[in-house]
C-alpha cells in the first residue's frame, strides 16, 4: 500500500513538474522545476528496483546537467523577447514534430504487449542488487572497453586544457623562483607620512 502511494506521489510529482517545465515563463523556474522532475523520477526508479540509474539522475543530471543549465540560462544575457517573436513562424513545423511525437507514443503503447522483452510482466527476483551485478559484468567481461573510455576522457581533457591554456603574447607570465626569493624587505616598505600627504609610489 505505501508503494502504491509513493509510486502514485513520485509519478503525480514528474508529471506535474515535466509541465511547469515547458509552461514556466522563466527559464531559471523552468530549470527549477527541471530539478525536481529529476529528483521524481530518480524516486520512480528506486520504486522499481533500479537503484543505479536513480543514482545517476540524482548524480549527473541533477548534480552536472541541470545544475550547468542553471548557471548557462543565469549568466547569458538573452533576450527572450526576440525569442518568442519567431514563435508564430515556427508553429508549423512545431505542430508537424509534436504530432510525430505523438504517433510514436501511441505506437509504443499499442505495441505493449507485442514481445516478451516489452511485455508488461514484472522481471524475474535477482538475488544480488542491481548495482551489485553491473559492476561485476563491468569491472570482469567489459573491463577494457571501460578503461578504453576513461583513456578516451583523459585525452579529451588534456586536449581541452592544451588548448585554452594556449601561450599568448599579451599575458605576463609567473615565475616561481622568483617569487620564493623574493625577500620581505623587498616588498615590503614603511612609511610614516604626515597628515594630508600621500605616498610616493
Amino acid at each position: 500500500m505505501i508503494a502504491l502511494l509513493a509510486f502514485y506521489l513520485f509519478a503525480t510529482l514528474t508529471i506535474a513538474s515535466a509541465v511547469a517545465v515547458i509552461f514556466a515563463r522563466n527559464p531559471v523556474h523552468s530549470v527549477l522545476w527541471l530539478i525536481l522532475s529529476f529528483f521524481n523520477a530518480a524516486g520512480l526508479m528506486l520504486l522499481a528496483g533500479a537503484e543505479f540509474i536513480a543514482l545517476l539522475l540524482v548524480i549527473v543530471y541533477v548534480g552536472a546537467v541541470a545544475v550547468l543549465f542553471l548557471f548557462v540560462v543565469m549568466m547569458l544575457n538573452i533576450d527572450f523577447g526576440e525569442l518568442r517573436s519567431g514563435f508564430t513562424a515556427n508553429l508549423p513545423f512545431g505542430i508537424i514534430i509534436a504530432l510525430v511525437l505523438l504517433a510514436e507514443i501511441v505506437i509504443a503503447i499499442s505495441a505493449w504487449n507485442s514481445g516478451p522483452g516489452i511485455s508488461g510482466a514484472a522481471p524475474p527476483e535477482s538475488s544480488q542488487p542491481n548495482i551489485v551485478a553491473l559492476g561485476e559484468l563491468l569491472y570482469s567481461r567489459y573491463l577494457f572497453p571501460f578503461e578504453l573510455a576513461g583513456l578516451i576522457l583523459l585525452v579529451a581533457m588534456i586536449g581541452a586544457i592544451v588548448l585554452t591554456h594556449r601561450s599568448r603574447g599579451d599575458a605576463r607570465g609567473q615565475d616561481a623562483s622568483k617569487q620564493i626569493r623574493r625577500r620581505p624587505e623587498d616588498a615590503v616598505r614603511n612609511t610614516n607620512p604626515a597628515s594630508g600627504e600621500g605616498i610616493e609610489l
